[in-house]
């Protein structure tokens, strides 16, 4: 699928996207819809579209086989086997809650026990050709009502990036998106000085693995930090919180594998006082409809990037296509299972590849 826009981070820049949909089968017909979230390149993590294809077919299958799961719920125990490749696994597993939420006659979000009816976008702006450019970028989401901007930065692209959007813009709610392009040794004063810009948060400037480093920079900064790629599991969630290594996360269902470790995650952070948000992966509207459920959890405090379909999509895969009022609000779907319903024609037609494994 082509996106209407490049979309910029500090390790590559997205033009289209290779997409990997599962639907997951019971033995009367009926069927659920996954999304596997995994770049074409290792870039945001170890995995791609490809070696996630091969997991999903080589392993993910034969163990589900074996384990002859009966609910969603029991998915991540019986793939606990495999090491990492969560996005695989992810995609496989949030096709099996959709396709048991349809069985029940109920939507996802109720049924992974979500109490808010509402939910609260924020939206995520790549790095842009000028600084002009992203202020006319910001100023058009805040028309289209989105709650929160979150604006990408990298080394040379950051401080007065920041800057400029905080004077034009001095009352929005405003965040920084580093993916991991920063180290504690070199940038130290670098990021003190976004401290002054009163950000919402800093979201993962250090390396994906490093909690110790994050959690020196915590304690010489005012502003938060929030944990998006070191968050990979609720064991890295527990031990994060533990160092003091940021005082927000950010959930990705891809990256920690499905909606139960989402869930698990998000109910350790209440417990704790810390809030978490929904983070996007360019997703199409299957994979999008998925964090709307995700995201009624009610651990979600702060606006997520969950945003409207046409914001990437010329045409998205689901009807009807995902909007966003206003007011920069959702409203979390009546229909059973994610609520949007997949555009099969469309699917059929982009599609490239497909593969059936019966279990």
């Amino acid at each position: 699928m082509p996106l209407l826009a490049p979309f910029e981070t500090s390790f590559g820049r997205a033009t289209t996207r290779r997409i990997l949909i599962v639907r997951a089968f019971d033995r009367s017909g009926a069927c659920g819809y996954g999304e596997c979230t995994a770049m074409e390149g290792p870039f945001f993590n170890h995995e791609t579209i490809d070696t996630a294809w091969m997991i999903i077919e080589k392993f993910i299958a034969p163990l589900l086989s074996e384990g002859r799961a009966v609910e969603a719920s029991q998915i991540s125990r019986i793939l606990a086997p495999i090491r990492e490749n969560r996005m695989a696994k992810g995609g496989v597993e949030t096709a099996a809650w959709d396709l048991e939420a349809r069985l029940a006659g109920i939507p996802l979000w109720r049924h992974l026990g979500g109490t808010q009816p509402v939910i609260n976008c924020g939206v995520s702006i790549g790095l842009q050709e000028s600084i002009e450019a992203l202020l006319e970028k910001v100023a058009r989401e805040l028309s289209s009502g989105y709650q929160r901007i979150k604006i990408k930065i990298k080394p040379g692209s950051d401080v007065q990036l920041v800057q400029s959007v905080r004077s034009r813009f001095p009352s929005i709610t405003l965040s920084v998106d580093a993916n991991s392009a920063y180290s504690l040794d070199h940038d130290l004063d670098l990021l003190r000085q976004l401290d002054q810009y009163d950000l919402l948060m800093i979201e993962q400037p250090l390396a994906a693995g490093d909690l110790l480093d994050h959690a020196r920079l915590q304690r010489a900064l005012r502003t938060p930090i929030c944990l998006d790629e070191s968050i990979v599991s609720f064991t890295n969630a527990a031990h994060a919180l533990e160092l003091g290594a940021c005082r927000i996360i950010n959930i990705k269902l891809g990256r920690v594998g499905g909606h139960a470790e989402a869930r698990a995650i998000q109910e350790f952070a209440r417990s704790r006082g810390v809030p978490v948000w929904c983070g996007g992966m360019l997703e199409s509207g299957i994979g999008r409809a998925h964090n709307i459920a995700m995201s009624t959890l009610a651990g979600f405090t702060l606006p997520g990037d969950v945003s409207a379909s046409a914001r990437y999509w010329a045409e998205d895969i689901v009807q009807p296509p995902i909007t966003v009022s206003k007011d920069g609000t959702i409203d979390a779907p009546s229909s059973d299972g994610i609520g949007y319903e997949p555009d099969e024609a469309r699917i059929e037609a982009l599609t490239v590849r497909r593969a059936e494994i019966r279990l």
